[in-house]
């Protein structure tokens, strides 16, 4: 490789230049900069209603997209004749809604549709040390990326390069390397199931299973607790399930941010008399009450629903010690009633293992155990219990409330346990649901972006492609990171995301970004990541998922699978940004034949007719033959699920019940709080659309970490304090954040919480589960103390 240190400005190498901002406090945080004053006041209103109809409005006429806009959410997850929403993983509607939408897929199509454009005029005039201390609002509002962009040292800006030569340039650096292992292959959630299955192969071919992923970082813990406890990496659960429970457990999510049009389901459940329970450190706006927008006489009579009928505050980690202590009283009203209904005796029989050493470690567990350890009163979670007791049939679901702990796997492994009790799991209206983040996150891992990939999988692929994939796991987002550090990951390519930022330990994953030799970012809008680059780097600017896509065969749709594991058509309908854009599936497979000259793999094909790589596909995945077919389908297909059948592909091949200990959730030292990362509402992961958190109650403020009334006071706190944040990380290092203002909020005593990215800084690179390889970025354990 050539030695380009002599090219870089003195100025640049002498200030170690990162890509990050300089550090300061910043009110706007990561968002935009504001000098209006800050503010915070409860927010009692419903959730969505009128508030996300206002917010909608404001945001199709900033981007000057009125009409487009609006026309576009008529085509919104209508499979088939219209696009599916590149926000959240929430399944489609097929009960007829008109407008299956939500304020934040609006504002998420809405940012992608922007007229804006990001030109190579703009780059001549910025140079990236200058675009480093612009702030990532900032950055995103420029708009559109209009055609592929090198960096050049010497002038330290971004200048066009050719597509072939672009793809010649990753094709000269990845045989270069002295191990395809040298590389890695990162995913957002957002890519399509096409481009993931081509994505992988190509990355398998060259030699390698380093495809890390957005998910490792989120749900890993729950694919790997429902993998061991019903061998399925996913819940078993339709949207139609959640139309039929009597029972709705909803644990560590923030709906009415993370997947709004999920709030419909939780309106409808609580209408027809099911009991919907939400158990979370924080009693979110989505827990309350909704009006959903689409409902046109709630709207126009302001008349709301409730959303919930129990609110339950746990302690951040205490979720798993909450139901341990609601499976302790499920087995003691079997004892007070033997047969009467309490456990399902037949089904335990029929198709578990592990029962009677579950039941002797529920036993043995305290009343005062479980209820110090889950921070909930012994007489709440009997409550919660008898809400379980009296459901016939019961749902549990989780997010990332639940996963970001040292002990996720465990916490996901209990609630498959306290289903498997009375029977729900494989029947309708019951079962495990995690709801997915990302639009086509759950889509990823069933197409191939696994690091660690079933020999089934592998072998299934091998017969179909006529290669030899690699057989040695792969490293995660975790070990790329630290392979990147320490100079054995060479080369990176992500194919969407924001990765810098979306990561732990900002610097550190800066630091290693920067060590690499060449970074590869496809992307539709400029980001924090195309600062933080290698010594080369390119920008490849790609389709977005509302645009048309027309190939060398016609125009084409992709698919996407949702959390719920229906895959569905999207076609784009908008002109494209730019001439000069190419599909995600075109540029993978011109990257892929100057990776792989000699490749007998039809890399052209597959990019000038999709139906040649779905063809590959239902041949490759189990649940997709027939996939051009039933992809074509009004609301396409759902996978089938063995587990949903009471089929457990385990070695046992029964459902396994697990025997972890309660894990100790409370600080050792009393002065240390257990904060956890989340969005603002105004945001989707890190696209920050604004410096207000609308159901928080929050006005242009973002660097602020939200604390119970007590906590504050013992610290001798005010509302809006300047405070210092200090992690201590498990390799006993530090991290400080300065001058955040400590905002009074309900929370239990010993929590805390703050925005993501700001707070990713806080979570050190050793700091990750050693059940799932997560980041604890729900549980960060921090002193708080008034600014010095």
């Amino acid at each position: 490789m050539t030695d380009i240190s002599n090219r870089v400005p003195a100025a640049l190498q002498a200030s170690e230049f990162t890509g990050l901002m300089s550090d300061g406090p910043r009110q706007g945080g990561y968002g935009p900069s504001t000098s209006k004053p800050w503010s915070s006041k409860p927010y009692h209103h419903p959730a969505a209603a009128w508030g996300a109809a206002r917010s909608v409005a404001k945001v199709l006429i900033k981007e000057r997209e009125l009409f487009k806009g609006s026309t576009a959410m008529l085509t919104m997850n209508h499979p088939v004749r219209g696009f599916d929403c590149p926000g959240c993983a929430w399944p489609d509607d097929n009960h007829g809604v008109k407008l299956d939408i939500c304020e934040n897929g609006i504002k998420h199509v809405t940012w992608e549709m922007t007229p804006k454009r990001v030109d190579r005029e703009f780059f001549a005039a910025h140079t990236v040390t200058e675009l480093a201390e612009w702030n990532d609002y900032d950055l995103e509002d420029q708009g559109r990326l209009t055609e592929p962009m090198s960096y050049d040292a010497a002038t330290d800006r971004y200048v066009p390069i050719g597509w072939d030569d672009a793809y010649t340039m990753v094709g000269e650096a990845l045989r270069a390397l002295d191990s395809p292992h040298a590389a890695a292959f990162y995913t957002s959630g957002r890519l399509s199931n096409e481009a993931t299955f081509m994505y992988q192969l190509w990355a398998r071919e060259f030699g390698t299973n380093n495809v890390p992923d957005c998910s490792n970082m989120c749900h890993e813990a729950s694919g790997r607790a429902l993998k061991a406890s019903i061998a399925t990496g996913k819940g078993t659960v339709s949207l139609d399930d959640w139309d039929a429970c009597t029972a709705l457990f909803v644990l560590g999510v923030n709906a009415a941010s993370n997947a709004p049009r999920m709030l419909t389901s939780l309106a409808h459940a609580v209408k027809r008399g099911a009991q919907v329970v939400h158990i979370n450190p924080m009693t979110e706006a989505a827990a309350t009450r909704t009006i959903v927008p689409h409902e046109i006489g709630q709207m126009a009579t302001f008349r709301a629903s409730d959303t919930s009928t129990m609110n339950v505050q746990v302690r951040p980690g205490g979720d798993l010690a909450l139901i341990r202590g609601v499976a302790k009283a499920v087995f003691e009203a079997e004892d007070a009633n033997p047969g009467g209904g309490a456990l399902d005796h037949e089904f335990l029989a029929r198709f578990t293992d592990g029962f009677d050493e579950y039941r002797a470690l529920v036993d043995a567990a305290t009343w005062d155990e479980l209820s110090v350890q889950a921070g909930v009163s012994e007489e709440q979670i009997r409550a919660v219990a008898q809400v379980y007791l009296d459901s016939p049939r019961s749902i549990i679901a989780w997010c990332l409330g639940v996963t970001q702990h040292e002990h996720g796997v465990d916490t996901v492994r209990e609630f498959s346990n306290l289903l498997l009790l009375r029977g729900n799991i494989g029947r309708e209206g019951a079962g495990p649901s995690p709801i997915r983040g990302h639009s086509n996150v759950q889509g990823n891992r069933t197409c191939g972006i696994d690091h660690n990939p079933s020999e089934s999988f592998l072998a299934a692929l091998d017969a179909e492609c006529g290669i030899v994939s690699p057989r040695t796991p792969g490293l995660d987002t975790v070990a790329t990171i630290e392979g990147m550090n320490d100079g054995s990951v060479k080369v990176f390519v992500a194919l969407g995301g924001n990765f810098v930022l979306a990561a732990p330990d900002t610097k550190y994953t800066a630091r290693g970004l920067r060590n690499c030799e060449l970074t590869v970012q496809v992307s539709t809008k400029l980001n924090r990541s195309h600062l933080v680059h290698g010594r080369r780097a390119l920008i490849l600017p790609c389709l977005g998922r509302t645009e048309r896509d027309e190939q060398a065969s016609g125009v084409q749709g992709v698919s996407a699978e949702d959390a719920m594991s229906n895959v569905q058509l999207s076609m784009g309908k908008k002109k494209p940004a730019s001439p000069h854009l190419r599909s995600e599936l075109a540029i993978l497979g011109g990257m892929a034949r100057a990776t792989l000259p000699d490749s007998a793999t039809p890399w052209e094909e597959y990019v000038a007719d999709y139906d040649l790589v779905r063809d590959s596909m239902s041949r490759v995945l189990p649940g997709f033959e027939g996939f051009n077919e039933l992809v074509r389908q009004p609301m396409g297909f759902r996978i089938p699920q063995p587990a949903r059948e009471r089929i457990f592909l385990t070695p046992s091949g029964r459902a396994e019940f697990s025997h972890a200990p309660v894990p100790n959730a409370i600080p050792d030292d009393a002065d240390v709080l257990v904060l956890q990362t989340m969005r603002s509402h105004d945001q989707w992961n890190t696209t920050i659309y604004s410096a207000d958190d609308r159901y928080r109650g929050i006005k242009n403020l973002r660097e602020l970490v939200f604390m119970n009334a007590d906590d504050m006071r013992a610290r001798g706190l005010s509302e809006g304090s300047f405070v210092d944040v200090t992690s201590t990380s498990r390799d006993g290092s530090t991290r400080t954040l300065t001058r955040y203002r400590a905002i009074t909020y309900d929370l239990p005593v010993g929590a805390a919480a703050g925005y993501m990215p700001e707070m990713n800084a806080l979570v050190g690179a050793a700091d990750y589960s050693t059940q799932s390889d997560q980041p604890l970025m729900k549980n960060i354990q921090v002193r708080i103390a008034a600014a010095q």
